[in-house]
């Protein structure tokens, strides 16, 4: 079988999406086509307005197109996500993705293994003791086990980042998607959470499409598609997957 008769994770076929404003039509995105391989490490720049939140809500299901088609195959049975119904839609949603936030949005009231905890609680994936005992496991992953019965407001904005990596692995998904999760992180921090994205890929198989403005931020990437205007403007060449030489566990303390 050679490399190009293997389907895609992820394909993208001709998207358009038009949002309707006070000053007329607007197209978000004009006829995107591409496609994302499993194990890749994805990351999608552009400036701001550039489209690619609304690629990702394309991806996500979150939003309707206006034309063309998103299939995923995760499987080996290809689904084209936005002709499911609104139901099939969530419940594909929870077993397939996993999202991080650049604002984390965990839950303020729940500790932190109970944020982890939840979805595997509403997706019925999991007994009560087996979905603690996977969430202490992906706590582990990320360093923080020992911080485990804390809320979120006592650890730093780094380790909430992990903490929201963690959950978004709570059903384990095949994928990730991650919303510009190092937006609002300092430079080490942010590449602490790099050492664990890569670490899901080279060594759990994840396949992650993440966003970013950050333009120098494109190297980490196994490959990257440039947005502008709602169209990809350039492809960086895909490149064989080196993880960063820092250990995940660097990402502990103050980040």
């Amino acid at each position: 079988m050679t490399l190009n008769s293997v389907p895609p994770i992820i394909e993208l076929r001709d998207v358009v999406k038009t949002y309707s404003t006070a000053a007329g039509e607007f197209p978000a995105l004009r006829g995107i086509t591409a496609r994302v391989e499993a194990g890749e490490f994805l990351g999608v720049v552009g400036k701001s307005g550039a489209g690619k939140s609304t690629l990702l809500n394309m991806l996500n299901g979150v939003d309707h197109l206006t034309g063309g088609e998103v299939i995923v195959n995760t499987k080996g049975q290809p689904v084209s996500i936005h002709k499911l119904s609104e139901d099939a839609l969530a419940l594909w949603r929870g077993q397939t993705l996993g999202i991080v936030y650049q604002s984390f949005q965990l839950l303020p009231m729940l500790t932190l293994v109970e944020n982890i905890t939840l979805p595997m609680d509403l997706c019925g994936l999991y007994q009560p003791r087996e979905s603690r005992e996977r969430a202490m496991q992906l706590l582990q992953l990320v360093e923080l086990e020992d911080h485990a019965k804390k809320l979120p407001a006592y650890i730093s904005g780094g380790q909430q980042q992990r903490v929201a990596i963690a959950r978004a692995l709570a059903n384990d998904p095949p994928i990730l998607i991650a919303d510009e999760p190092t937006g609002s992180l300092d430079s080490l921090t942010a590449d602490h959470i790099f050492d664990v994205f890569e670490q899901l890929v080279a060594e759990h198989g994840k396949t992650i499409v993440m966003v970013t403005h950050d333009s120098s931020l494109a190297a980490r990437f196994s490959r990257h598609l440039v947005l502008a205007d709602g169209e990809i403007v350039d492809e960086g060449q895909k490149r064989p997957f080196a993880r960063s030489q820092a250990p995940v566990q660097a990402a502990g303390g103050a980040a």
